[in-house]
């Protein structure tokens, strides 16, 4: 972020007072939300207050939290004190190694299992959060998509505005090609077939949260393939039409498939023995992504199968199909 003025100043010997001019890319988001990006750490209560007591104004007048920027509009940012931690590298800096693709417009990266892809609900720190310590000078990160905590694999993140905007239509007009990896419970009778089931969510006693088929629900529809079969188990590659909650991990239930180590949706007894085998996570996999880039052309990235997975595939003596999906390489065009 860049400070094209400074039109005001504290005393000498003390922080200054910044202004910026809001640009073309910044425009359209929420001013409570620029700030977090523009002091990355500070808590979001304490920006509440500083808009809440106008230290922070827009083009000279106080403003609320949910006031949407426009370009060419004047910000004023006071001095304020960053924590020496704020902007230290969290842990999984080997999320940098993790990177399949990155052009100046977006980056994709093959998220692990376990790690949340943002902060909240008792997550301190996810995927965006790491990246943005990771990269305290990158003007731009916001999550394209979300994957699920124990799903592993390809996620988008945009580091332009207009980026995200243009990923985001793509999105909402099935323009994003996403496919996965998934073991389910069970022999898949017959070849490839959609799974159509609206989905609703729900709540259980103690506050959990779950996704039930419902008729009432939002459309949802899921195309299951078979690409592999071995003794009590199907490796299916799985492509999405909508793009719900759960969606994967209930239309395999529904179907009767439950996917293997999950233990919100699967079946108990199958997921112990699967233990036995070494599997520990959910195996579901967002195994490829491909879209048209913005200058032309496709992009195509695919993030290859973790290797416990693979051994797991291993030890139930389950070898896979080569398909023209099915390859090694990370990403392409």
């Amino acid at each position: 972020m860049q400070d094209v003025t400074t039109a005001d100043r504290a005393p000498a010997g003390t922080a200054r007072v910044r202004t910026h001019c809001v640009t073309a890319e910044e425009a359209g988001q929420r001013l409570d939300n620029f700030l977090m990006r523009c002091w990355r750490g500070l808590p979001r209560t304490r920006v509440y207050r500083l808009i809440r007591r106008g230290e922070v104004r827009v083009n000279r007048g106080r403003s609320r939290p949910d006031y949407r920027l426009q370009a060419g509009d004047l910000v004023r940012l006071p001095p304020v004190r960053l924590s020496p931690q704020t902007h230290q590298a969290h842990p999984n800096a080997s999320l940098e190694s993790r990177i399949l693709h990155e052009d100046a417009r977006l980056l994709v990266l093959d998220k692990p299992a376990g790690l949340a892809v943002h902060g909240g609900s008792g997550v301190r720190q996810g995927v965006i959060e790491t990246l943005r310590a990771n990269r305290p000078g990158e003007p731009f990160l916001e999550l394209v998509h979300r994957l699920d905590r124990e799903t592993s694999g390809c996620l988008l993140v945009a580091r332009r505005r207009s980026e995200l905007r243009r990923l985001h239509a793509l999105l909402r007009t099935g323009r994003i090609e996403k496919a996965y990896l998934a073991l389910v419970v069970g022999q898949w009778q017959g070849g490839a077939r959609w799974i159509e089931a609206p989905l609703a969510r729900n709540r259980l006693q103690g506050g959990e949260r779950v996704v039930r088929v419902d008729p009432a629900g939002r459309p949802a529809r899921s195309l299951f393939e078979p690409i592999a079969r071995c003794e009590g188990y199907t490796l299916m590659r799985v492509t999405l039409d909508t793009g719900r909650t759960h969606q994967i991990r209930v239309h395999a239930a529904h179907a009767g498939h439950p996917l293997a180590g999950d233990e919100k949706y699967g079946d108990r007894e199958a997921n112990r023995r699967l233990r036995e085998a070494g599997l520990r996570r959910l195996f579901l996999h967002a195994h490829r992504l491909a879209f048209d880039r913005a200058d032309g052309g496709r992009l195509l990235v695919e993030a290859p199968l973790d290797p416990a997975l693979e051994k797991v595939l291993v030890h139930l003596g389950c070898e896979r199909h080569r398909t023209d999906e099915d390859t090694t390489g990370k990403h392409g065009s």
